[in-house]
């Protein structure tokens, strides 16, 4: 029995079943790729006699005005197109007529749509280096300005030893080159070119592949036209690179949260990068820092979706592989957005040396090198660690620092001090003794600066 309204419903379920399977609203984002692509197919085409010179020349300047129509406004991407292939194609028809017709000869949307999100993520990774170089930059002139901005180090947030602030930041640096260094890694590995393996399968058409793939710039084209439509491996290596970054980022931010609070009051970040309260006039929010932490699990909840799409696909594509894009585009946005952020709020901040170096003083950092002083001195260094244990609880009673008992005080608790003990305990000294590589001393943070500069003139 029919239904009254059954008409209607099927008609509009049809519009939203257009609209739920429609990609142009978040894959427009990659139009020059798809153009760019297009273009090394035609031109492959004819190198290959499957088109004439005269129609690869007309689709090549249909191509070339549909962008310049795009980038200057005259022409709009709209919903009426399922997706940016159907939106170039069907105006390279419009403008140039049957020729405009023979562009999808020997490919799919399958392998088009690949390449696409390929040619997209290698120029994305290309500008995420660009904003990491600024980053590492940035850190490596802090690094040289603070070689000598004494601070303590920390382990389970408890003040441990003495350290520089330029040590510390080189710990950032590390981080931040290996996420270099991982974005390098996935470019090489993805830059095999999928198009010309069509739907699943191939196609009859004599394409020259490997043409194709010189004309983009890739090392070569893939080996397997099933494995070529249905990979997104890039993707989640991507993705995870990303939440990698972030993870960097955040853990730099929370560090920076603390030490700007009146707790620690180690920096002071510029007004440009932070905010005040509505209701509390004393307050400077360390918002950028926060938003850059919150930030960090939209991007991890991208991997997790596209590991959780991918998770059950069987071979070839299937249409679930639509919602790589928009977590992708938007996680790429997102830590673009935060690494600039980031250098930019770094870079004016000022650090208050006076209470870093204090700091350290006055939360036992250098009881190690006292420990040292005694074992130095003959003593065993489990007694040794007991004897600067009763140090430290003296301290605490009295509400003084190592450095501020006198010499008699020393003694009553162990008789093998001496007057060179201050200068042994001294931050400098600690920080100075230690001379291996990637250690604090100057010595030490000169020869990695050095290396680090080396690294930065190297950088791809």
């Amino acid at each position: 029995m029919a239904q009254l309204w059954g008409g209607r419903f099927t008609k509009e379920t049809d519009k939203l079943v257009y609209r739920f399977n429609a990609s142009i609203s978040f894959d427009q984002k990659f139009y020059k790729q798809d153009m760019e692509g297009s273009r090394a197919h035609v031109r492959m085409l004819a190198k290959q006699g499957i088109l004439t010179e005269e129609e690869r020349d007309q689709i090549l300047e249909g191509i070339d005005g549909i962008l310049r129509d795009v980038e200057n406004g005259t022409l709009m991407i709209t919903d009426e197109y399922e997706d940016i292939h159907s939106f170039v194609e069907a105006n390279l028809i419009e403008r140039i007529g049957d020729a405009g017709k023979k562009l999808h000869t020997g490919r799919s949307r399958n392998d088009q749509v690949a390449l696409d999100m390929k040619l997209y993520t290698r120029d994305e990774i290309r500008e995420l280096n660009s904003l990491i170089r600024e980053l590492l930059n940035t850190l490596l002139s802090m690094m040289e300005e603070h070689i000598h901005t004494y601070m303590p180090g920390f382990t389970h947030l408890q003040k441990a030893q003495p350290i520089t602030l330029a040590h510390h930041l080189g710990a950032y640096f590390e981080m931040f080159k290996r996420d270099h260094e991982r974005l390098n890694d996935i470019y090489k590995r993805m830059n095999y070119c999928p198009l010309g393996s069509g739907a699943l399968a191939g196609t009859t058409y004599p394409l020259d592949r490997e043409y194709t793939a010189e004309l983009l710039n890739f090392t070569g084209a893939t080996l397997n036209s099933m494995d070529s439509v249905a990979d997104r491996d890039y993707v989640i290596e991507l993705l995870s690179a990303l939440s990698t970054i972030m993870m960097h980022l955040s853990r730099f931010c929370e560090e920076i949260i603390i030490w700007n609070s009146n707790e620690y009051r180690f920096v002071e970040i510029d007004d440009a990068y932070s905010t005040g309260s509505s209701i509390m006039p004393q307050k400077k929010n360390p918002d950028i820092a926060e938003l850059v932490r919150g930030k960090t699990g939209r991007v991890y909840g991208a991997l997790v979706s596209i590991l959780t799409t991918m998770k059950g696909l069987p071979l070839a594509y299937n249409k679930d592989m639509q919602e790589d894009k928009e977590l992708t585009f938007d996680a790429i946005d997102t830590v673009k957005g935060c690494l600039a952020l980031f250098t930019g709020m770094i870079s004016t901040m000022k650090f208050r040396k006076n209470v870093m170096e204090d700091s350290a003083k006055n939360g036992f950092t250098n009881a190690t090198d006292a420990a040292d002083y005694l074992v130095n001195h003959g003593v065993p260094f489990r007694d040794a660690h007991s004897i600067v244990g009763r140090l430290v609880l003296y301290c605490i009673e009295k509400d003084i620092a190592i450095d501020d008992m006198s010499l008699e005080e020393l003694k009553t608790i162990s008789p093998v001090f001496r007057e060179d003990i201050y200068e042994a305990i001294s931050l400098k000294t600690c920080v100075e003794k230690r001379q291996t590589i990637g250690a604090p001393s100057e010595a030490s943070m000169r020869n990695v600066i050095g290396q680090n500069k080396k690294y930065l003139e190297d950088y791809e």
